[in-house]
């Protein structure tokens, strides 16, 4: 799921969108991207990561692309599902990046 997140928040970036949505968009990819690779930490920490991405993407209203705007939709709903995999306690540090 994790993957999934990242990906959608990689193909913004070469859409041309707002100079304020790009920043917080590229944060959240940054952020996504340290749990994309390499073994997953803890849930708590996944659980924190995510949560920061949450909020950076809460900052995001519009980019003034369509298609970043999906993207963007996109990495919202993939976000979600990853919550709520680790909402369950069944997930999040089996190694579950894909999505």
């Amino acid at each position: 799921m994790v993957t999934a997140l990242h990906d959608r928040l990689a193909a913004t970036a070469t859409r041309p969108v707002r100079e304020d949505a790009s920043r917080w968009l590229g944060e959240a990819e940054a952020v996504a991207g340290d749990l994309a690779v390499g073994p997953l930490p803890d849930d708590e920490v996944v659980r924190t990561r995510l949560g920061h991405v949450e909020h950076l993407l809460s900052n995001v209203d519009g980019t003034e692309d369509e298609a970043a705007d999906e993207h963007v939709a996109s990495a919202r709903a993939a976000l979600a599902d990853a919550l709520a995999m680790l909402g369950d306690g069944d997930g999040g540090s089996d190694g579950d990046r894909a999505g």
